[in-house]
């Protein structure tokens, strides 16, 4: 990382992963040749292997006093400045390679990533969860609303779509008989590209049979409370990060959808409201979205305008409108509802589950309304996964969350290209 000579005596500063090293270079251990070679020839990020016996120096500072030194690699390219790094944002995001080179943050902050989704893994398997892998590439984009990457097959001559979610292979493996699956892997989305937002992004999903929501609230709720704990253990003293994890802690609020959003917005009879008229109150607040979306993504956009605002800290948002969401179950007890709820951190939305549907008529029923009120989606149905319901879903909850938002979340950083080793950005 630098190199300071005194005379017949030189300092060079060794840095890797597991710390730093100060190596001492002499010319009665090296040799006159040897020594001037090597001063002459060193620069800062060339990687470099020494032999020596450890000493201290002058100063009391512990050294290897080196035998030999190897060559491992010439830097050509000079690291950035040692106190200050990359300074450029964007080219940070595009050479992270150099921004972790430069960075002992950066370098923390991605093990501590490594580390947490370590312990989501953890938390499922101590619950009898088995983790699984599915596919990525599908002749049908299915299991949310959101426009896939397309691609084609030569062998095949088809059309592929990356997937936009995990959850009808995984629910399909509990018609398999699996009964308790997870998987935490790559998901696409042909979007938005923001703070919040990444086309390529790292998903976890679980389902579990014999179980509903409120089953699975109480699984997420423990898993938040873990994370937040080894957050604060991985990262002690850092007020950030504290003041982060601790709003992962309970007790959590709750809120239910219809009832606040009728509370904040002054609307009243939400669930008795035509496609046009929710149209309407959307323009009202300013949103862009368009004309042709479902009833249940205008029910969306006024939530979003209107509640998520007012959330401070991790939130439950429990039974959401039928509408909103076609593959939750309907609610035992409220009509026009599911069995449904999501997580919100301020600013965002983290987690979402629900109790499953596995009537495979109600399913296809779903599937063509949605179809029929968006009207540019044509791969809203999933004629397989139908076919899946017809030999038996057991009753489950499934939950779906994106691991990057929960992370930033976590640790208190406001984008996701942040918690993401290689993010997708614009080319120069």
């Amino acid at each position: 990382m630098a190199i300071r000579q005194h005379g017949r005596t030189a300092f060079a500063d060794l840095e890797d992963l597991s710390g730093s090293l100060q190596l001492l270079l002499r010319v009665d251990e090296l040799g006159e040749e040897a020594y001037g070679r090597w001063l002459s020839d060193l620069d800062p990020g060339d990687i470099v292997g020494a032999e020596g016996h450890a000493t201290v120096s002058r100063r009391g500072e512990p050294s290897l006093l080196v035998r030999s030194l190897s060559l491992l690699a010439k830097a050509i390219r000079p690291p950035p400045e040692k106190y200050h790094g990359l300074q450029d944002v964007e080219e940070r995001l595009r050479r992270r390679y150099v921004d972790l080179l430069s960075s002992a943050e950066a370098r923390a902050r991605f093990k501590t990533r490594t580390l947490l989704v370590r312990e989501i893994r953890r938390y499922f398997d101590e619950a009898g969860f088995l983790e699984v892998e599915t596919p990525i590439l599908s002749p049908v984009a299915s299991g949310a609303a959101a426009a896939p990457f397309v691609t084609h097959s030569n062998y095949l001559d088809a059309d592929l779509r990356l997937r936009i979610s995990i959850e009808l292979p995984l629910k399909r493996l509990l018609v398999g008989g699996l009964e308790r699956v997870y998987e935490l892997s790559k998901a696409f989305r042909n979007e938005d590209l923001d703070s919040i937002h990444s086309p390529e992004f790292t998903e976890f999903e679980a389902y579990w049979a014999y179980a509903d929501y409120h089953d699975m609230r109480r699984l997420m709720e423990g898993l938040l409370e873990r994370l937040a704990h080894r957050t604060l253990e991985l990262c002690p003293g850092d007020p950030v990060v504290e003041a982060a994890a601790k709003r992962f802690l309970p007790p959590f609020p709750t809120v239910d959808f219809v009832e606040a959003l009728e509370a904040k917005s002054g609307i009243s009879g939400l669930l008795e409201k035509s496609r046009e008229e929710l149209r309407e109150l959307v323009r009202v607040t300013g949103s862009t979205v368009p004309d042709n979306s479902s009833t249940g993504t205008f029910l969306d956009k006024l939530f979003e305008h209107y509640v998520e605002p007012t959330f401070d800290r991790v939130t439950f948002v429990v039974d959401y409108p039928a509408a909103t969401t076609p593959l939750a179950k309907r609610h035992r007890s409220k009509p026009g509802r599911v069995e449904r709820f999501e997580v919100f951190h301020p600013g965002f939305e983290l987690a979402n589950a629900y109790t499953e549907l596995n009537d495979p008529d109600e399913q296809a029923e779903r599937f063509r309304s949605q179809l029929g009120e968006r009207g540019d989606d044509r791969y809203a149905f999933d004629e397989d996964y139908v076919d899946a319901l017809g030999y038996g879903l057991p009753p489950n909850t499934g939950i779906g969350f994106g691991v990057d938002r929960l992370l930033m979340g976590l640790l208190g950083i406001p984008s996701i290209k942040e918690v993401i080793l290689f993010p997708l950005i614009r080319p120069k």
